[in-house]
């Protein structure tokens, strides 16, 4: 133990400054650890929970470098040429490494996203659970135009996907939750010519304006106006009529929660299908019906005397 301790204290040899930089790295960690669980009792929201406890981890490193920075000051001289060739060829083999880290910065300052938004990026759709240095971890959801996803909706697949920082500078981030929390959903149907497609239009705009969440959409997009120079968005629900060689095509447009599209549109078309069929209205399709009429059977012709001859 006393041998411990002198070279816990002797600062000025090589083998007593690696014991000092064990210790401290120790020491760091502990301190890290009681410092996230004790800044974070009283808050009670999670995101903020979440970036405290993050920050005071950062900040426990970025003390941890100082005081190995001093501690190790005095062999600079000695060891700047070494330092100096071994950062140029880290910095070659560590490029990715490097435009993640590059791109955390960007993720941190830009406000591109945060944790818990709804984002897309490459290719991956789901909600951010964390944004480390050099990844961003997103929990997966499904899609209906994705071949590869199994899940055909916008919910969870219990998929964790983790990404790498650098691709926000190199592909779209598409963030459905940061500004609006809200998205414009369309359900479209096909209606015969011959049915009644006006009460088909009627009953589709009121099942929209049932389910449209219009006044939340309006305060959020008025929001969103006093930051950001946009023009004004529609959010009345609407129902859009196109004539096409096959059918007349009803658009029904109305705005949804981000979180809750695929049970909106679950409950607005099981009620409009169910008027349709009260209605004697029919969707169209293409297939096609074919009737067959079968001959009927000829009758056996009269037998004749002159047959019994």
């Amino acid at each position: 133990m006393e041998r411990f301790l002198e070279a816990l204290w002797d600062t000025s040899s090589v083998s007593g400054r690696l014991v000092t930089s064990i210790v401290l790295i120790v020491l760091a960690l502990v301190i890290a650890a009681l410092a996230g669980r004790l800044s974070t009792l009283r808050v009670k929201d999670t995101t903020n929970r979440y970036y405290l406890r993050k920050a005071t981890h950062y900040l426990t490193v970025v003390v941890l470098l100082f005081a190995l920075a001093l501690l190790w000051k005095p062999f600079a001289g000695r060891l700047g040429l070494v330092v100096g060739l071994v950062g140029v060829g880290l910095a070659l083999a560590l490029q990715e490494v490097i435009g993640a880290f590059a791109g955390w910065i960007s993720i941190m300052t830009g406000r591109q996203f945060r944790v818990g938004d709804r984002i897309q990026m490459c290719d991956v759709r789901g909600d951010v659970l964390e944004i480390t240095p050099l990844r961003t971890r997103i929990l997966e959801s499904g899609s209906s135009t994705d071949p590869e996803s199994w899940i055909r909706g916008r919910q969870y697949t219990g998929r964790v996907v983790s990404l790498s920082n650098r691709f926000v500078f190199c592909t779209p981030v598409y963030n459905s939750s940061m500004v609006l929390d809200h998205l414009w959903e369309e359900l479209t149907l096909p209606i015969p010519y011959e049915a009644d497609w006006h009460l088909a239009e009627s009953i589709l705009c009121e099942e929209a304006q049932n389910v449209s969440s219009t006044a939340e959409a309006r305060n959020a997009i008025d929001a969103m106006r006093h930051r950001y120079p946009t023009a004004e968005a529609e959010v009345d629900p609407r129902v859009f009529v196109r004539a096409t060689s096959n059918w007349i095509e009803l658009s029904a447009r109305f705005v949804v929660p981000v979180r809750g599209a695929r049970q909106v549109k679950d409950q607005v078309t099981r009620r409009v299908l169910d008027r349709f069929a009260d209605s004697g209205i029919r969707v169209a399709s293409e297939t096609q019906d074919i009737t067959v009429h079968t001959p009927h059977p000829m009758k056996p012709a009269a037998i004749t005397s002159a047959d019994h001859r």
